[in-house]
């Protein structure tokens, strides 16, 4: 590709999948008549996803080479002085998130197909998978606010259709209807972020919008003390709070686990929730302006990263426990925003991708094997049945615990060290969090990887009868078995980039010129990235240093604590429970969250909306307005009937009358 980035090729990108998505939704399932079967859809998709990718790591050598692309691709409409159009902003942080969204994307098609070989939705599956790529990327590509806001909803949507896959099931009903309202939460405070952009700046584009940026930070809010940029970045950071679940509207992500586990990999690991902390890094411009809304970012992250951690400790199902793995690393990626660290979050959000989408296809190729079981209660020795799984899970948790020379230790250091140099008042309490969640991490990662690979077999004492995010039951005599090719190919080509990604793309991306004039940082105000520049000296010192940090000591020891109490001492843990029972409850219950959701949030608002249908609807508006208002004329036009009675003596009684009262009346005025 030349260093000039070709229009028609850029929107040959998100276009491939899309099409892929219409041919075997359309013509591949009873809407379009059953006309291809499933080697032609999940080959159109495949194929869609593969040109996506070829086309985007073509398009990152070529930004790499000095290419920049920012352009308009159709004009919608015109409001005024306020332009709705389709444009692509092409640059370093543009390109990475393309390669991530399309590689990751295309191993999970592959996985799909030995995943969903069973499954009567086997094309619709395909469908949707390719529809949301293409959603992602005009998300990421995107030069404006509104194609952002399409994308944005675009996959919002398309995880409602893949989290309620099995539509017949009451709890995948429940999930995807959680997820989409939770959503709508956090998008109603973005929209608003958006409307004021729009209203203040006049336009909707980014480049104008940071142009203006300075115009912005002067003007405060109207009606208030608050300065403008604040508000319009914690709303724009609230939509992040949904979509990249961040406490206290993460308590969609779990839920979502009723999924297809190729979902759980794409949305809610390298894509979907990604989406939150890419937006607020290409924000940069705008969030460096408002020191209030860095603290709240890292206190919020912070919270996420530590108390999301906690969970994970005590949960059984193999998918929940990476569930809430992903919830804490969000915080982490939060976390680093807040430092203004944001080159480093779009590191951790790569580097996670990996990794993380790795530990849950792994997670399905345990659940394929273990004849769809999930509760690891009711595993163990799996090591010896699924060679090619247990090595490929276990690079994935070293990687997320951080362990020195795999990818996830340089990013998650990188935002450790970054919350520690930061000079904002949150900056403390980030920093024990993220701290602290190091060990938290690396107890409940090992803890799932000792009870599912190592120990006593225990899935022949499974007293719920293997059941399944499928629904089938199994037999309890049947012996767990490597999943087929099209399933381990996956976390192979995954787990090698979760080992070297780091290394390679560490100095580049963080000190480099990488994400020159993309990301903005006020190095005088936010001196976190300048402290990193003088502590890392390069991938190898870095890893050689990293086994004398207190943050390797601490994932030592959560992989020790671990091991002791499933391995060595099993009657431990729940020794542990008996004793903190209190606190074991809480965890249990969340943190109470979906209660609070349900009784005091959703009770209130039926009540609310109880008392305006009944005192504002029927009583105010049907009872006084409409039907106040036709008893009203009915009332008058009765008495107004009286005085028409047809009679001529009638008539002539009140003309006599009417003269009478006039006279009375000029009588009065004379005295």
């Amino acid at each position: 590709m030349s260093q000039t980035l070709s229009a028609a090729t850029l929107l040959t990108v998100p276009l491939a999948p899309l099409a892929g998505s219409l041919l075997a939704g359309i013509l591949g399932t009873a809407f379009g008549g059953n006309r291809i079967g499933r080697a032609a859809s999940h080959g159109a998709t495949i194929l869609g996803v593969l040109v996506a990718f070829i086309l985007s790591a073509l398009t990152l050598q070529s930004v790499l080479g000095g290419a920049h692309f920012n352009q308009t691709i159709y004009e919608w409409m015109t409001v005024g002085n306020l332009k709705m159009e389709v444009g692509f902003l092409i640059d370093s942080l543009t390109a990475t998130m393309m390669c991530v969204v399309t590689f990751v994307s295309l191993m999970v098609h592959i996985y799909t197909i030995g995943y969903m070989a069973e499954d009567d939705g086997y094309n619709r599956f395909f469908s949707y998978i390719s529809l949301f790529t293409f959603s992602m990327l005009m998300l990421v590509m995107s030069n404006n606010f509104l194609q952002l806001f399409f994308g944005w909803e675009a996959v919002g949507l398309v995880s409602y259709l893949l989290i309620g896959f099995w539509y017949k099931r009451e709890t995948a009903v429940f999930a995807n209807m959680k997820a989409f309202l939770v959503n709508r939460v956090g998008d109603f405070g973005f929209i608003l972020g958006i409307g004021l952009i729009a209203a203040f700046a006049g336009t909707l584009n980014y480049s104008e919008v940071f142009a203006k940026s300075g115009e912005l930070a002067a003007m405060g809010f109207p009606g208030t003390d608050w300065m403008l940029i604040t508000v319009i970045c914690i709303g724009l950071f609230v939509g992040a709070m949904g979509k990249s679940a961040q406490f206290p509207l993460h308590v969609w992500l779990p839920d979502s686990m009723e999924g297809p586990t190729p979902i759980s990999a794409l949305i809610h690991a390298a894509t979907m929730v990604t989406a939150g902390i890419f937006m607020v890094a290409r924000m940069s411009p705008l969030f460096e302006l408002s020191d209030t809304a860095l603290n709240f970012i890292l206190i919020i992250g912070a919270i996420t990263a530590l108390f999301m951690g906690f969970l994970g400790i005590i949960q059984n199902d193999i998918k929940r426990v990476v569930a809430y793995s992903t919830l804490s690393q969000l915080g982490y990626m939060t976390v680093a925003l807040g430092a203004s660290a944001y080159s480093v979050a779009v590191f951790h959000l790569m580097t996670h991708a990996f990794f993380k989408a790795l530990l849950f296809l792994a997670a399905g190729s345990v659940i394929i094997g273990m004849h769809h079981n999930q509760d690891i209660r009711w595993m163990g020795g799996v090591r010896k049945y699924m060679p090619i799984t247990w090595i490929t899970f276990l690079l994935g948790s070293l990687a997320l615990i951080g362990t020195p020379f795999f990818s996830g230790f340089y990013s998650k250091d990188a935002i450790i060290e970054a919350v520690h140099a930061s000079t904002l008042p949150a900056a403390g309490f980030a920093h024990f969090a993220v701290l602290a969640g190091v060990f938290v991490t690396a107890f409940y990662s090992f803890r799932l990887y000792f009870l599912v690979f190592h120990g006593k077999e225990r899935f022949d004492q499974n007293p719920d009868a293997h059941h399944d995010d499928h629904g089938h039951g199994h037999g309890h005599d049947e012996k767990p078995h490597e999943s087929p090719w099209v399933v381990w190919l996956p976390l192979v080509l995954l787990a090698i980039p979760s080992v070297v990604i780091g290394a390679m793309t560490l100095m580049p991306m963080l000190f480099g010129d990488f994400f020159k004039g993309v990301i903005h940082v006020d190095a005088a105000r936010h001196p976190a990235m300048a402290e990193l520049a003088e502590k890392i000296h390069g991938w190898a010192a870095m890893g050689v240093h990293g086994f004398v940090t207190a943050p390797f000591w601490l994932a030592l020891a959560g992989v020790v604590a671990a091991f002791y109490m499933y391995m060595i001492n099993p009657a431990l843990p729940a020794a542990i429970k008996h004793m903190f029972q209190p606190v074991y409850t809480v965890l249990d219950n969340k943190y109470y969250m979906d209660w609070f959701n349900e009784n005091v949030i959703a009770r209130g608002a039926r009540l609310l909306g109880t008392g305006l249908w009944q005192g504002g609807d029927r009583a105010l508006i049907d009872g006084a307005l409409v039907n106040g208002s036709w008893k009203l004329v009915g009332w008058v036009s009765g008495i107004v009937r009286r005085l028409q009675s047809g009679y001529l003596y009638h008539y002539a009684l009140v003309m006599i009358l009417g003269i009478f009262v006039l006279m009375t009346y000029f009588v009065w005025l004379n005295k």
